[in-house]
């Protein structure tokens, strides 16, 4: 394997390699929620300058402002169409359940990698578990196809690698705990996970290769819909769910992943 093809297999498979780390430890342990809360917080500082300075500032670059614009919106729509569906699916019925018992996205119940409370009913079922881990494969693949395109045309991609890994841990800590308390299997678990890390080293790999090649405007797209996917899953399900549980200390944790990745994005 030439070194052109090494690097962007080696960065998709540190991103994803977060899945299966964040797996292996939601199946064995249950951690304090304001840890976890802080975890999501610090996800979202990292991803908030991959958007800007990796995603939306090369597709503004590649494509013109319209067509970023236009690409960050259907990224956006996308993600947010098919994650409220994902999120009926992980709280099924016809009322909405108390507001003590949801306050964010369903599908991301810390409840059920937490010590603190008892998972809520929708992870009992499973059903957030599956859920968070079609939303990771939805904002996963965009992402990794746009590292992949960073990684082609020579511009780096660390700040963006970090914000994946960061991102990738604690949901599949916070899914792979909702599919233990549902009572699924060890081997079950990691294999659905497995599956979708391999998805994603795929997606890095083909953003590597082919897109690399493309046009400039036809590149300024996915990294577009990548951003608006990454901006619709912040709002949607990484922030409400980390402000709820963590407190003040959120926003100091959001400031250092947002430092780190924008230092890194300088390398």
């Amino acid at each position: 394997m030439d070194g052109g093809a090494a690097l962007p297999l080696l960065f998709g498979a540190v991103a994803s390699s977060a899945l299966v780390l964040g797996a292996l430890i939601g199946v064995r342990f249950e951690l304090p929620k304001r840890v976890l809360a802080i975890l999501l917080s610090f996800a979202a500082g990292a991803l908030i300058t991959a958007l800007a300075f990796e995603l939306f500032e090369d597709a503004h670059e590649s494509g013109g402002i319209w067509r970023a614009a236009a690409g960050l919106f259907a990224g956006a729509v996308v993600f947010t169409v098919l994650s409220s569906l994902l999120d009926r699916w992980a709280q099924p019925g016809s009322h909405p359940a108390p507001a003590d018992e949801y306050r964010g996205s369903p599908k991301l119940d810390t409840d059920a990698a937490a010590a603190e409370r008892p998972a809520a009913a929708a992870s009992t079922r499973g059903a957030a578990g599956v859920a968070l881990l079609a939303a990771v494969t939805l904002d996963g693949v965009p992402e990794n196809l746009a590292l992949g395109v960073s990684l082609g045309e020579g511009t780096g991609g660390l700040a963006l690698l970090a914000a994946i890994f960061v991102s990738n841990f604690p949901e599949a800590l916070v899914g792979a705990s909702s599919m233990r308390s549902q009572g699924k299997s060890p081997a079950v678990i990691f294999g659905l996970w497995a599956v979708c890390a391999v998805l994603l080293v795929v997606a890095v790999v083909v953003g590597a290769g082919p897109l690399s090649g493309s046009a400039p405007e036809t590149i300024s797209l996915p990294l577009a819909f990548a951003a608006g996917a990454v901006i619709a899953s912040l709002a949607d399900t990484l922030m409400p769910e980390a402000y709820e549980h963590g407190g003040p200390a959120v926003a100091l944790s959001t400031a250092a992943g947002f430092v780190l990745a924008y230092v890194l994005s300088l390398a």
